[in-house]
């Protein structure tokens, strides 16, 4: 995913100007070192069951205040530096848009990605 593409397509739609004062994004990226020891990681298996995310982010974008929800995920083999994982959530106020990117990133990270270390 191009995040600036993404944005600017987002802000295309109709019914964003009206709809829209804040807009979210994460970007993961896969770290040289392990969370839980902080040893070094040459690289790190991934899976993300897309199906799932695509659930988790339909059920995000129906949350009241929210325009737009937009995921993208990869999987297989990636070493430090390489990007994981883009979440994008576009609504009203920031309340409701920090906590919907929030619970969007925490949701897939712990129900639809799972991934395995490769120590250096």
């Amino acid at each position: 995913m191009d995040i600036n593409k993404a944005i600017q397509e987002l802000k295309k739609e109709p019914g964003f100007a009206d709809n829209v004062g804040m807009m979210l994004v994460h970007n993961g990226v896969v770290r040289a070192w392990s969370r839980g020891d902080h040893s070094e990681v040459a690289a790190v298996e991934v899976s993300s069951d897309l199906d799932k995310i695509e659930e988790i982010r339909k059920e995000i974008e129906a949350r009241e205040g929210i325009f737009r929800a937009k995921a993208h995920a990869f999987s297989g083999r990636m070493v430090p530096g390489d990007d994981v994982l883009f979440l994008i959530v576009a609504g009203d106020i920031r309340e409701n848009v920090k906590s919907a990117l929030s619970d969007f990133l925490d949701r897939v990270k712990s129900e639809a990605i799972s991934k395995k270390e490769i120590p250096a």
